[in-house]
């Protein structure tokens, strides 16, 4: 079963230069194995992105919440869920 939503992976499509800089995915469905294949989080919220990072072993202890929020392997999905991929 996939956990990655139509929202998840639109938006990661229509945002990918977030990550990468220039759009390189050419369609949806190379947008979702690129999800599956560097196994994206998604979360509830900040909490659980910061939560993920920490479990990493990510040192994000002196960023404040915005910092986490701009940071480029997160997505803030248009349904207020968080999109963790690390590219």
């Amino acid at each position: 079963m996939n956990q990655y939503d139509k929202t998840c992976i639109t938006y990661f499509f229509e945002h990918q230069s977030q990550l990468f800089g220039k759009n390189i995915l050419e369609d949806i469905e190379e947008a979702e194995e690129f999800l599956e294949d560097c196994m994206a989080v998604v979360c509830k919220n900040l909490k659980e992105v910061r939560a993920f990072f920490e479990e990493e072993g990510a040192d994000i202890a002196e960023m404040n919440n915005e910092e986490l929020k701009d940071a480029a392997e997160v997505f803030t999905l248009p349904d207020g869920r968080f999109l963790v991929v690390e590219g």
